[in-house]
């Protein structure tokens, strides 16, 4: 009997794997058996995260691509295909916040750039990624969203509108391709320690309030997102579909 939470023979792609909660999750994909194509724009970070799979005894190549680029996202499926026969897992999770500014002051310049890699990005992984596990059968795609995508998060319309567009097209199509093998579920990281969110965190008394705002008392790591990914891409969430699943220390209960 396998091991709960087992991947192996699973191929799996994930976006934003260069650093943070894409990292960590290509790194328990990985170490749970599957083979990993790490996605990432940056081709030297991205290398290091395919170092680290391998020298656990995992098997992982890179694959260069820009989410804000379409044809990238296309030729990203197509890699993975030639590389590894079959595309099982994906998780799409790159994406960036975007300039913090009052809602009359936002530039469109700024909101296309944020829509089309959060939300747009997104669309076209999941149209290529679809289309590639219903040549093998099924397959599960987690979409990486955030809080913002049920709660406004302010001066930040773009984030919070791509992030609420992304809950959206996981359900669209979680109902769709239910029928068909295909499982799609969206994961709402809390604060958790990446390099973006420590952009943000500096001021060690901003730090403190976001702390005092986490029910739990403690920011998450990125492992807490890998490890609720991998939960959801396993056997052990076969009948799991069209869900949300907030992974932040109870900040978003109610």
């Amino acid at each position: 009997m396998a091991e709960p939470f087992d991947l192996s023979g699973k191929v799996a792609l994930v976006t934003g794997a260069s650093s943070g909660i894409g990292q960590a999750t290509a790194q328990l994909l990985g170490l749970r058996g599957a083979r990993v194509a790490v996605a990432a724009r940056n081709a030297a970070r991205g290398l290091e995260t395919v170092e680290s799979i391998r020298a656990v005894g995992g098997t992982a190549t890179l694959i260069e691509a820009d989410m804000e680029v379409a044809a990238d996202i296309e030729t990203m499926v197509e890699a993975v295909l030639e590389q590894f026969g079959r595309l099982d897992i994906a998780f799409n999770n790159a994406g960036i916040t975007g300039r913090a500014a009052p809602f009359h002051e936002q530039d469109l310049d700024d909101w296309g750039e944020v829509i089309m890699t959060n939300l747009t990005s997104v669309f076209l992984c999941m149209k290529h990624e679809i289309a590639a596990m219903l040549r093998s059968g099924g397959g599960v795609i987690v979409n990486n969203c955030s809080g913002a995508g049920v709660m406004a998060a302010p001066g930040l319309p773009h984030y919070t509108a791509a992030k609420h567009g992304v809950l959206g097209l996981t359900k669209a199509a979680a109902k769709e391709y239910a029928a068909q093998g295909i499982r799609v579920n969206a994961i709402c990281p809390g604060f958790i320690e990446t390099p973006q969110l420590s952009r943000f965190l500096e001021d060690p008394e901003v730090r403190a309030a976001a702390v005092s705002g986490i029910p739990a008392g403690v920011m998450g790591q990125p492992d807490d997102i890998a490890r609720a990914v991998a939960f959801l891409c396993s056997g052990e969430a076969a009948y799991i579909s069209g869900d949300t699943m907030f992974v932040d220390g109870a900040v978003m209960c109610r």
